[in-house]
């Protein structure tokens, strides 16, 4: 199967998604802060073969398409749009897997109901009180005060290797995957709307950070199969949180991932891959 790239008009704007297509078990990845969906290319090549991947690149600081200028760009305004998107597509049984900041989305969208999901994978991602999540994402959160126009100027440094290397960068979300991340700066580095959004994301964070402990107490509710995949050595995402959702959630398996930071889908996308098959086999 072709990955293809599609669009679609949400009340917030116009997304691209990936699309394999096909008549498998239908998988929907998410990304997170300051990503798009090149995050999964490794994951959904292996997928493939026997699942429809869809993945959206969400208004969420990597995007090319900016967002309608009066979007909801909140926690819950882009669950809410993940939501839409399944609606919309019509999708059922969903396997909803979500990655750092994706992995919120995915536990808000569990606190709405998520109808149409069917399994979800929460692989490394902020959760309870880490949210916006440790030294990385409270240090961009707290770039979201100034003026858009300011913010850019601060976000010329991560055209520079060694400043996204940092800490508060992506240097302890991700070992091996510099080149996807200096990707993803360029949607923010040359278009002012997209600065807009991001700024309102991190702002809506910012507004909103109890919001995943809200979350918390909807996840035993959700009786569906759930896989929690965690990196061993992750230094955002606190491995006690791992233990913590996987125990939350009732038919939850927890997976460890050795020699990985967040961002399983760079750094170990094939166990990843792995845990992904096996809980949309037991949906």
């Amino acid at each position: 199967m072709t990955m293809t790239t599609e669009t679609i008009e949400l009340l917030a704007g116009t997304i691209d998604y990936q699309d394999t297509g096909g008549d498998g078990p239908v998988v929907v990845l998410l990304h997170g802060l300051l990503m798009d969906a090149t995050l999964w290319e490794t994951v959904t090549a292996e997928l493939r073969t026997r699942h429809r991947c869809l993945v959206p690149t969400l208004p969420m600081g990597a995007h090319a398409r900016p967002a309608h200028v009066d979007a909801d760009l909140s926690p819950r305004g882009l669950a809410r749009l993940v939501g839409e998107f399944l609606d919309r597509l019509d999708l059922r049984d969903v396997t909803l897997v979500g990655n750092d900041t994706g992995g919120a989305l995915v536990q808000l969208l569990i606190a709405e109901g998520a109808e149409r999901v069917g399994s979800v994978v929460l692989a490394s991602c902020d959760a309870y009180d880490n949210f916006p999540p440790g030294l990385t994402g409270k240090t961009v959160v707290m770039t979201g005060k100034l003026p858009p126009a300011l913010f850019g100027l601060f976000m010329q440094q991560m055209r520079v290797r060694p400043v996204r290397r940092l800490p508060i960068a992506f240097g302890w979300l991700t070992k091996r995957g510099d080149a996807v991340t200096a990707r993803w700066m360029r949607p923010i580095l040359s278009q002012p709307a997209v600065r807009r959004d991001t700024v309102k994301v991190l702002r809506g964070i910012a507004a909103d950070r109890h919001a995943l402990e809200g979350a918390a107490a909807s996840l035993a509710g959700f009786d569906r199969p759930a896989r929690v995949v965690w990196a061993e050595g992750d230094r955002v995402m606190p491995p006690e949180h791992g233990r913590r959702l996987a125990a939350a959630l009732p038919r939850a398996e927890l997976v460890v991932v050795p020699d990985s930071y967040t961002l399983l889908p760079l750094d170990q996308p094939h166990a990843l891959a792995r845990a992904i098959r096996d809980v949309a086999s037991a949906s």
